[in-house]
């Protein structure tokens, strides 16, 4: 049974964010396809995909590699964010459907309680299943998208720092969520416009493993990485 291309792609793209292709190494078809179990021809196809992601790039007589993004192509990802993610808020005070509703109190029930209780170990994936369900009530499908990309990206080339007030972030999660329920779409873009910011101020560049200056995203393109992908 041939395996979707898209299926593929998911995998090479949770492995790239995750570290385990780390930046500038190559990604050969042999090698991918013998890793995921498929023939190159879905692999071929989802290197395309993330090369126009900006997660591959394809050099000359190297083939595809995992990008290595700057210092400002990080920070600009951060500042889109912050613009869109409001624009999403304000669309979903709009369309959002009950479903969306219902989704969106539980986790800011479910959220509240674990902060208040000091259980912050899912706290991040409890936001970050917020904010992708926030997008998907806002009915549009191109900026459901580029949220998405937006957050596999940030996650790739940031660290989050745990916020000292969790219990203050979910409450503003709430006040998004109320006003969305009302439809007040200017008030859930305000609020959700403080929010982004805030939380941006919590990002910090990821380490990039046992290279030199670890801490900063790589202000400059450097010679392809031939060493093999770590598993």
């Amino acid at each position: 049974m041939r395996i979707p291309a898209h299926s593929v792609c998911t995998a090479i793209r949770d492995d790239i964010v995750s570290g385990v292709f780390e930046r500038g190494s190559r990604l050969t078809e042999e090698l991918l396809a013998r890793r995921y179990g498929v023939s190159r021809v879905p692999v071929r196809e989802a290197l395309r995909t993330l090369e126009s992601e900006g997660f591959v790039v394809t050099r000359r007589h190297a083939g595809a590699c995992v990008a290595e993004p700057t210092e400002l192509e990080a920070a600009d990802l951060l500042e889109v964010r912050t613009l869109l993610e409001p624009l999403g808020a304000a669309r979903a005070a709009q369309r959002r459907t009950e479903a969306h509703l219902k989704v969106l109190r539980g986790l800011v029930r479910l959220g509240q309680d674990r902060a208040r209780r000091g259980e912050g170990d899912d706290l991040r994936s409890l936001g970050g299943w917020f904010h992708e369900t926030l997008a998907q009530a806002s009915g549009s499908p191109g900026l459901i998208a580029l949220l998405t990309q937006l957050r596999h990206k940030i996650d790739w080339m940031y660290a989050v720092e745990p916020s000292a007030r969790p219990v203050d972030s979910w409450a503003e999660h709430g006040a998004i969520v109320d006003a969305v329920a009302r439809g007040d779409a200017e008030r859930a873009r305000a609020l959700a416009a403080h929010h982004a910011e805030r939380a941006a101020a919590a990002h910090r560049p990821r380490r990039r493993p046992g290279a030199p200056g670890a801490g900063r995203v790589r202000t400059s393109q450097p010679s392809v990485n031939s060493a093999g992908v770590r598993n």
